[in-house]
């Protein structure tokens, strides 16, 4: 990797710099749209960098369509399904295993195809997916695809690092490792087909692991707000719901922390308030 200087400016205008570029240093012509990943810890501010990434890759002369993998989350019926079945910590939405990667695969393969796409939409205030009479249409054929998600692009463990909980979690409701295990499969599966896609991988580096629950909670605040005090939103979550949520990702963001940034195409390093401290790609 070769580090950079940041130059203070949007991790959006940085990351669209960096796809330009890597599109122009091309040498062939290319068969249907370009695949970018782009990977951060909960509350980084993913879906803010995306759309700030849309204007200014539009403004290059590009027409990107955002795919969020927390829109791929399998519906609260399905998860309970998985929850009786497999292991009851797989009701809650957001490690491998609780995504519906084949609809992923189908979206994508559609949208390079060029067919006209509706973009399923996640209501993180009920944890269910939305009816598809309310899923987004898209406009058809995109120059770029970015696949975002807090896990996009992550490899799964050695089986030796799974025994050891890594946290009060999954040593008090995952003693034998069935939840750990069953979503390392996932990850070594399912998951490696979808990020077998990408054509580029750009990771937001959070500093540590410890910041993902006070974005977390930001997040939570922003979505009550967003709801109102007259709203129905009977899964926002208070504070130590939330800190019991966030341990869920600890394993699998550690492990991106530790292992992405040498094999990612550009990182972000950000600090605790999400400014771009580091930049590394590459060559």
């Amino acid at each position: 990797m070769s580090p950079e200087q940041p130059a203070g400016a949007h991790p959006g205008d940085l990351i669209a710099g960096f796809i330009d570029r890597r599109i122009a240093m091309s040498p062939q012509a290319r068969q249907g749209p370009v695949i970018a990943g782009l990977c951060g810890a909960q509350g980084i501010g993913k879906s803010t960098i995306s759309r700030r990434l849309v204007g200014e890759l539009a403004a290059r002369g590009y027409r990107a369509l955002v795919i969020g993998l927390d829109d791929l989350y399998l519906p609260r019926r399905a998860r309970e399904e998985l929850a009786a079945t497999v292991h009851p910590l797989l009701r809650i939405r957001g490690v491998p295993g609780t995504h519906d990667v084949g609809l992923g695969l189908s979206l994508l393969q559609a949208a390079a195809a060029g067919d006209p796409i509706a973009l399923p939409l996640f209501d993180k205030a009920t944890d269910d997916r939305l009816p598809r009479e309310r899923w987004k249409i898209a406009e058809p054929r995109p120059d770029i695809i970015l696949l975002e998600g807090w896990c996009v692009g992550a490899l799964p463990q050695a089986p030796a690092d799974l025994r050891e909980p890594v946290n009060a979690l999954e040593r008090r409701e995952d003693p034998d490792g069935t939840w750990r295990h069953f979503v390392n499969d996932q990850l070594a599966g399912p998951y490696q087909r979808l990020f077998g896609t990408l054509d580029m991988l750009i990771l937001l580096a959070a500093p540590d692991f410890e910041i993902v629950a006070t974005w977390r909670g930001q997040q939570e605040q922003q979505l009550l707000d967003e709801v109102g005090s007259g709203g129905h939103a009977p899964h926002v979550m208070n504070q130590a719901e939330i800190a019991r949520f966030v341990l869920h990702y600890e394993r699998i963001t550690r492990h991106i922390l530790a292992e992405m940034p040498e094999r990612a195409d550009l990182v972000l390093r950000l600090d605790r308030d999400r400014q771009v401290i580091g930049i590394e790609q590459r060559p």
